[in-house]
């Protein structure tokens, strides 16, 4: 049994700490704001955002974080990815060497273009930080509903460790030691996910959203590997895995926004109408300037940034995909 800290007590958060007390571990879940702490200690339910679940009553809430984190083996970072560098900064002052650090949020800062194990890394020097992610809906592993994942680390000792703690009967945790891939397998679907939704605003149909996660993965994959990730990984749960739930459920925020901007909705209407971070939002500009600097063409995200920030409606920017020069699936398969 493990002493563990989940901070944020969103979906993700809550459903995470569900899933390790489940386990037989000692989950502390923590979250800045005392509202949600209330009504978690007294409801036992994140009412807002997991209605109609129960939360056991050994999971104690609370907004202290010096409370949360010190003492504890694990600490999972589950807040959005906008608020892991703050959340990192006020952790350095209570984290003690050996604690392990799990990111579960997925998402690139925009400003910086790291990833978010850097920024704990950054911000937390000589932390030992680890991720999770993959296809897992915070409103299905809260349900119990079979899921996978797949964690990264850089030691694999302590991946297998880690993936003993998170798997069970029905939550099965596979391990690699790729977490560049991992991560930016988990932001850029986002972006994709953003275009899927768009899609079905315009009432397009499966030929196309096909298209979309197929094309969609290419550009993941091309951007990771010029950045040092493993192709095999964006074939993976976190790739392609990870694309494919996003772009098509009905649970997904960023699927949800694309879809409202596509009926013609603005990206801060979308925003504030599904009532959650919409991480390909912040994602999309910082994917578009790391293909820049990496020099990769990403023709589906440029459009979502196009029609995200410039103003372009969603069907200009797919007539535009569909006109580009025609060229080979594969650049790397010829005939002989």
């Amino acid at each position: 049994m493990k002493k563990i800290a989940v901070l944020g007590a969103g979906s993700w958060g809550t459903a995470l700490a569900m899933l390790l007390d489940e386990n037989g571990h000692n989950v502390t879940l923590w979250s800045i704001d005392p509202n949600e702490v209330e009504m978690l200690n007294t409801k036992h339910e994140q009412v807002d955002k997991l209605p109609g679940v129960k939360v056991s009553e050994s999971i104690k809430a609370t907004t202290d974080l010096e409370e949360a984190v010190v003492g504890k083996d694990v600490i999972v970072s589950a807040v959005p990815s906008v608020f892991v560098r703050s959340t990192a900064k006020s952790l350095s002052k209570y984290y003690k060497q050996g604690q392990i650090i799990i990111d579960v949020a997925k998402g690139i800062e925009e400003d910086t273009l790291m990833r978010l194990s850097e920024i704990i890394e950054e911000e937390i020097p000589g932390a030992i930080v680890c991720v999770l992610s993959g296809p897992s809906h915070a409103e299905e592993v809260a349900r119990r509903i079979p899921t996978t994942v797949v964690i990264g680390a850089k030691n694999h000792t302590m991946a297998k460790d880690l993936q003993n703690s998170f798997s069970n009967s029905w939550f099965r945790a596979y391990t690699s030691p790729d977490i560049l891939g991992i991560e930016l397998g988990g932001a850029l679907k986002n972006v994709i996910a953003l275009a899927a939704g768009m899609l079905d605003g315009l009432k397009l149909g499966d030929n196309t959203k096909a298209a979309l996660i197929t094309r969609g993965t290419g550009e993941i994959a091309r951007l990771g590997v010029a950045m040092g990730g493993k192709p095999e990984t964006f074939s993976g749960l976190s790739g392609m895995g990870d694309l494919i739930v996003t772009c098509t459920s009905v649970h997904s925020r960023n699927h949800n926004a694309g879809k409202l901007i596509g009926e013609g909705k603005t990206y801060e209407e979308a925003m504030s109408e599904v009532k959650m971070v919409v991480e390909g939002v912040y994602s999309a500009k910082a994917a578009l300037a790391l293909a820049k600097k990496y020099d990769v063409e990403l023709p589906i995200i440029e459009g979502v940034n196009e029609v995200l920030f410039n103003g372009k409606s969603v069907k200009d920017a797919l007539h535009e995909l569909f006109l580009r020069d025609v060229k080979r699936e594969h650049e790397d398969l010829s005939w002989h």
